[in-house]
């Protein structure tokens, strides 16, 4: 087998939103790529036409791109980011009728460009006319979230709005003056240390610019600087928002629905301090409110989609017992129907629900099995007509794409049924062409007479039931999520050398219901051990791999996870690697962005230490014996370094191997592209190096150092 080669990482393409224009005649899509020369991730917007009848068409190249939004006469495209250039600049059509922009933009992309760095704004293609971007807002903190309104004239903007007094402060903190706060939330993973500045809703003059504070409309909350306002503008003339007005917004994880008019009059709320809301949405007539609702205290509980109609909000969705989906807003196709996307036992689906309080609970029925069982959906849109679906797939071994179908296929069960269904990019053509990619199969076992389920991938010429092979145990994070066959450069960086990947579907985790989610509340360390412990054997029974060749990684929980393995199976793993996690947590809070969380399912350390403590892998380090490769992030505020720097004085301590990496300048996220590739050059030196059937010096250090040890 031809091994992937991990600085191949630069040739990866990854799919993030999808937004079909109002007529169901074209579709946005960003993508992610990366630059070798900055060592950066670049957002890119693309325009297809519906009928797959050309390629995509790139609108921006130079600078990032994310937030595709069609204006509601499909002309104009609306989109988020952060560039350079002259705001007042417009390009028309090219002489030939071409609107390829990209020459125009690279011309532009310095214009008018200061010592600081861009923040991000709303810009617009007018894609009847062709030609640049067009720059929409001005505000001095940048635009976070936005919406059309249903005119088309004006949008509503989220955006930071600071005092005099703020401002100076903001301006000091950029000079290297001290962090000053009263605040409990005191920090954010990948936003720093908070402030009081509050984000308010503007609406904005889509030809002008010019822009309207909406005084009574503004954020706040623990979260907010992470949620956001997230308006929708409804038919009726009413902008739909999220915020947290309690007594204490940073002691909780509460999220109300709040309307007001779009001359600022009018505030109304819609929810009663009982659910953490978020991704309102406003049916095709305005009269009804769709939004997902999650349990403030108990995130066990399913997210649900609810319907706010005439005073009265229930779920749609309770029966349902799945969880709404990461990016599964609700999505109107008509007055009385709309759609979702929820986990469900290990795959993330499509779910028709009827927009009625009298079906409430019972309204959802799955839909679309045409998707089939060896791929994920990873983004759903509608056009405004309700005629067309837009859908991202990732395919582990084709790669992650857009299609689009007639929704009138959507209650196809098989492929077949759906004629219509159109793949419209091809975005890892060149990776997945000259390398192989790997197979993928689901697998069950038994686990204390609870049927725990994977993800098995591997190499195609790897046959499994030969044995031997090593295997490498990814755990996935949350605890509540679950994993699925999904397009990863991880996962074919370690079939394409050999390995066998299982990602099992542990107790905690969700896509199977409340009850198999609560399983390990309050008790980590606990069922995820068994299952997983169960799962490893599994593969060895089945005679597919060799039980003193297993490895494992994992990030966030998946972390976690492997410090209790480590220390209550100390024989299970050949080697771990756990990455970005929590080992103690009585020294975690305070010191993470966390503590509602901890609160909400332990309580506070004063008053639950034996509790807490037996949750913490550090309270039981004297066990381990595992080689230990354990990295985190230097500005990770969800799992902070410290912990790691914990787990890894334990390990060397007693005389373990065990290796520590801190990324500089990253929090709980994997980073740029450089230390993408750097951390799988670390991992597979570090399975190497310990694996019985290598010998390879040249193996034990990634970059060509000696063994310490």
């Amino acid at each position: 087998m031809t091994e992937l080669p991990l600085d191949a990482y630069y040739d990866l393409t990854q799919v993030g939103e999808v937004a079909v224009s109002p007529s169901g005649d074209r579709v946005a899509f960003t993508t992610t790529e990366y630059d070798p020369d900055t060592d950066e991730p670049v957002g890119s917007l693309f325009v297809a036409p519906a009928d797959g009848s050309r390629d995509p068409h790139r609108l921006t190249r130079v600078s990032g791109a994310s937030s595709p939004a069609w204006s509601p006469d499909g002309d104009r495209l609306a989109f988020l980011a952060a560039r350079d250039t002259d705001t007042a600049r417009r390009v028309g059509t090219d002489d030939d009728g071409d609107d390829d922009d990209e020459d125009a933009e690279a011309d532009g992309a310095d214009a008018g460009a200061d010592d600081d760095e861009p923040t991000s704004q709303v810009w617009t293609f007018d894609l009847s006319l062709g030609g640049d971007a067009t720059q929409v807002t001005d505000f001095d903190e940048g635009a976070g979230e936005f919406d059309w309104s249903p005119d088309g004239d004006r949008l509503v903007v989220a955006a930071r709005d600071p005092t005099d007094a703020e401002q100076a402060y903001l301006d000091g903190r950029k000079d290297g003056n001290p962090v000053e706060t009263e605040r409990l939330q005191h920090k954010l993973d990948g936003v720093g240390f908070t402030d009081t500045v509050r984000t308010y809703l503007h609406v904005v003059d889509a030809e002008t610019g010019d822009a309207e504070r909406l005084d009574d409309a503004h954020g706040g909350g623990a979260f907010q600087d992470l949620t956001g306002l997230q308006p929708d503008w409804g038919a009726g003339d009413r902008i739909a928002f999220t915020s947290c007005r309690e007594e204490n917004p940073d002691d909780t994880f509460v999220r109300d629905v709040f309307t007001i008019a779009p001359d600022g009059t009018g505030l109304r709320k819609l929810t009663d301090g009982d659910l953490s809301a978020n991704s309102p949405a406003w049916s095709p007539d305005g009269e009804r409110l769709a939004f997902v609702g999650g349990d403030p205290v108990n995130w066990c509980i399913p997210g649900q989609v609810y319907l706010y109609e005439g005073g009265e909000y229930a779920s749609l969705t309770a029966d349902l017992d799945r969880t709404v989906a990461r990016g599964g807003a609700p999505v109107w196709a008509a007055d009385d129907t709309l759609y979702t996307l929820v986990g469900d036992e290990a795959r993330t689906r499509l779910v028709r629900v009827a927009a009625d309080l009298g079906a409430a609970g019972d309204a959802a029925e799955r839909t679309f099995e045409a998707q089939g069982d060896d791929r994920a959906m990873a983004g759903f849109d509608l056009s405004a007509d309700g005629e067309r679906a837009g859908f991202v797939f990732s395919d582990p071994r084709d790669g992650q794409d857009v299609y689009v179908v007639d929704a009138a296929e959507l209650d196809a069960d098989e492929e077949s049924e759906a004629p219509s269904l159109t793949r419209l990019s091809e975005t890892n053509a060149d990776l997945v062409d000259e390398y192989a990619m790997p197979e993928s199969r689901r697998v069950e076992w038994d686990s204390d007479g609870e049927t725990i389920s994977g993800v098995v991938y591997h190499d195609p010429d790897v046959d499994l039931d030969d044995g031997d092979h090593p295997l490498v145990v990814a755990i996935h994070g949350g605890p509540i999520s679950y994993d699925e066959p999904v397009f990863s450069f991880d996962h074919a960086a370690l079939t394409s050398r050999g390995y066998v990947v299982l990602r099992p579907n542990y107790r905690g985790g969700s896509s199977y219901g409340r009850d198999f989610a609560e399983a390990l509340r309050g008790q980590w360390g606990t069922h995820e051990v068994t299952d997983i412990t169960n799962g490893v054997e599994s593969m060895v029974e089945r005679g597919w791999v060799d039980d003193e060749r297993v490895f494992g990684y994992g990030f966030s929980y998946g972390g976690i996870a492997q410090g209790f393995l480590v220390t209550q199976e100390p024989d299970l793993l050949t080697a771990a690697a756990p990455e970005h996690g929590i080992y103690d947590l009585r020294s975690a809070y305070g010191t993470d962005d966390s503590h509602v969380w901890m609160e909400n399912e332990y309580g506070l350390p004063w008053e639950n230490p034996e509790g807490i403590d037996a949750s913490s892998a550090i309270t039981d380090a004297g066990n381990i014996e595992t080689p230990l490769l354990i990295t985190a992030g230097r500005e990770d505020w969800r799992c902070p370094p410290g912990q790691s720097e914990q787990l890894y004085v334990a390990a060397k301590k007693q005389g373990v191997e065990a290796r520590l990496v801190l990324y500089e300048d990253e929090h709980h996220n994997i980073g740029t592209p450089d230390r993408a590739i750097h951390r799988l050059e670390e991992l597979t030196a570090w399975y190497a190096r310990h694996d019985p059937a290598v010998d390879d010096p040249e193996a034990t250090d990634p970059h060509g150092r000696e063994d310490e040890e």
